[in-house]
């Protein structure tokens, strides 16, 4: 049982993790909250059906896309349950890689980028002492075993 929360919960020792943690919560959340709320310029959850209705993606998958990109963006933001929801958001950004964003490219405005560092978050958790975990004492104390991590110790 200590080796998933651990697994859930566990934080790495390091302020670049904790960097790309909140460099990314802080993007997920507002770009899900325009989608969501209409907020930061964005135009709200009906306008947000609309448009991907013309990409034939469903109201309901829609929904739940932009509250998994607001609310797992805000996860991230501030360490709690780190993993799950970057596992989350890459399936969000697996969907809108394969729609829209893989004609520009990498490099190119709405391209890969933030989908590919997503997935990085989702194995190293929140860094440094800021997670949850290190609030609930599950910290670099407890050691993830190889047969338990979603990633190798580099």
């Amino acid at each position: 049982m200590d080796d998933l929360l651990a697994l859930v919960f566990g934080t790495f020792p390091s302020w670049s993790h904790l960097v790309v943690r909140l460099g990314l919560g802080v993007i997920f959340f507002a770009h899900g909250a325009q989608k969501v709320f209409g907020w930061f310029g964005g135009r709200g959850l009906s306008a947000t059906i609309a448009g991907f209705r013309q990409m034939n993606i469903p109201p309901a998958a829609t929904v739940l896309a932009a509250f998994i990109e607001c609310f797992g963006g805000l996860a991230v933001l501030v360490g709690f349950l780190t993993r799950p929801a970057a596992l989350g958001l890459i399936a969000v950004m697996l969907v809108a890689i394969a729609k829209v964003h893989a004609a520009h490219g990498f490099f190119l405005m709405g391209g890969l980028g933030i989908g590919t560092v997503s997935a990085a978050v989702s194995g190293f958790g929140s860094g440094s002492e800021t997670g949850w975990g290190a609030l609930l004492g599950l910290g670099y104390d407890i050691p993830m075993s190889h047969s338990v991590s979603l990633t190798p110790y580099w």
